[in-house]
C-alpha cells in the first residue's frame, strides 16, 4: 500500500528557522531549527532553508510521494510574485523576490504566504476552526509584532496583492508613538510582546511604575508578576487589552465571521488581557453586542454568534500552516 503524501513546510522567522516534513495522517515528521542568519544576508538565508528543505526532501521521498513545500514568510509579502516589501524583521529584505531564490535553488515550485496566514490555515484545519467546525475566521497573531490572516469559507483570504491581513497596523490612537510601518499608534505598538516589554522600561525609567524599576523584563516574565500581583505590571496588560479590543472591534464590525482568535506567544496571557477586550468589544462593536455569544440573537441561532477566543495550536501555529499549504492549494 502506497504511504501518504508528505508535504515540506517552512517557518522563516526573524530568529530561526524552521522547516519540517508532515503528513495529514501522522502529522509532523520531522523538524529542522536553524538560526535565521540576517547579518550574512538575505540570500545565505534562502540558501540555508534550501538544503534543509533537501535534506528532509530525500530522507522521506523514499517512501512517500511529496505534495508540495509551503513557505510562511514575515510579510507585507505581494502575491503571486513573492516579494516581499520592506518586512519590519527581515532588515535588508526590501524587494527580495523570496519565490525565485528558492524555487531557482530547488528546481520546485513553492506555495508562499504571510507567516499569519499560515497560522491562520492551521488554526482552522487543525485548531479552533476544526473543534468549532466553522469555515471561515480570523487570527491576530501577539508576538514581536502583530500579525493577521483571514481565512473566508476554507481559504486564505489573500486580497488583490497578496497583502490582506494587516489590522496590526491599523491606527489605535493616531498620536501614539512611530510604527515601523511608517504609521503612528498602530495596534502592534501597544499589544505586541515587544510592547508589552517596551512599555515596563519606559514607565519604570519614568518613575510611573516603582513596582517594575530595577529588572530587566520580558513579556513572560511580565505576565508572571502580573500574576503575582504587581499593579504595575497588570496595568500594562491592561492597557495592552485596551488597544486589542479596540483593533478587534473595527474587525468584527467590519468582517461579522464567527471566530476571531488570538494567538502568538503573548497569547498566554490572554487571561490578563480578557477583560479588557471584552470591555472594549461591547463598548465599540455593535456587532458584537448584538451577537455575543450570551445576546438573544445568539440564542436563537448559534451560527450568527461572534466568538472571541485564544488559539488552540501554540508556537506551532505557522509551522503547521506552511506544510499545509501545498495540500489546501490541491
Amino acid at each position: 500500500m502506497p504511504q501518504a503524501p508528505f508535504s515540506i513546510g517552512v517557518d522563516l522567522g526573524g530568529t530561526n528557522l524552521r522547516i519540517a516534513a508532515y503528513t495529514r495522517e501522522d502529522g509532523l515528521l520531522e523538524t529542522i531549527l536553524l538560526p535565521t542568519r540576517l547579518a550574512a544576508g538575505r540570500d545565505a538565508v534562502a540558501a540555508d532553508m534550501c538544503k534543509a528543505i533537501e535534506t528532509l526532501q530525500v530522507r522521506f521521498s523514499v517512501s512517500h510521494p511529496l505534495a508540495g513545500i509551503g513557505i510562511g514568510t514575515p510579510g507585507p509579502l505581494e502575491l503571486p510574485a513573492g516579494v516581499l516589501h520592506n518586512p519590519p524583521n527581515l532588515t535588508g529584505w526590501d524587494g527580495f523576490n523570496l519565490r525565485e531564490a528558492v524555487e531557482s535553488r530547488l528546481g520546485e515550485p513553492v506555495e508562499l504566504e504571510s507567516d499569519a496566514n499560515a497560522a491562520a490555515l492551521a488554526e482552522w484545519a487543525l485548531g479552533r476552526g476544526r473543534s468549532m467546525k466553522l469555515d471561515s475566521l480570523c487570527m491576530l497573531t501577539l508576538g514581536t509584532g502583530v500579525g493577521n490572516g483571514i481565512i473566508l469559507n476554507g481559504k486564505v483570504w489573500d486580497g488583490a496583492a497578496g497583502m490582506a491581513g494587516e489590522a496590526g497596523h491599523a491606527t489605535i490612537y493616531p498620536d501614539g508613538p512611530a510604527c515601523p510601518c511608517g504609521s503612528h499608534g498602530c495596534l502592534e505598538m501597544y499589544a505586541s510582546a515587544t510592547a508589552i516589554v517596551r512599555a515596563a522600561a519606559q514607565r519604570a525609567a519614568s518613575g510611573a511604575a516603582p513596582a517594575l524599576a530595577g529588572e530587566s523584563w520580558t513579556a513572560h516574565s511580565l505576565a508572571q508578576a502580573a500574576d503575582q500581583g504587581n499593579s504595575d505590571a497588570k496595568a500594562i496588560f491592561t492597557d495592552a487589552g485596551r488597544a486589542l479590543g479596540i483593533g478587534l472591534s473595527a474587525l468584527v464590525n467590519t468582517l461579522n465571521l464567527p471566530l476571531y482568535v488570538i494567538g502568538g506567544g503573548l497569547a498566554q496571557a490572554w487571561h490578563l488581557l480578557e477583560g479588557p477586550v471584552f470591555e472594549e468589544l461591547r463598548h465599540r462593536s455593535y456587532v458584537y453586542r448584538l451577537t455575543a455569544p450570551e445576546s438573544p440573537l445568539a440564542a436563537r441561532n448559534s451560527a450568527a454568534a461572534t466568538h472571541v477566543l485564544p488559539a488552540e495550536l501554540g508556537p506551532d501555529a505557522g509551522l503547521l500552516g506552511a506544510c499545509l499549504l501545498p495540500f489546501a492549494t490541491h
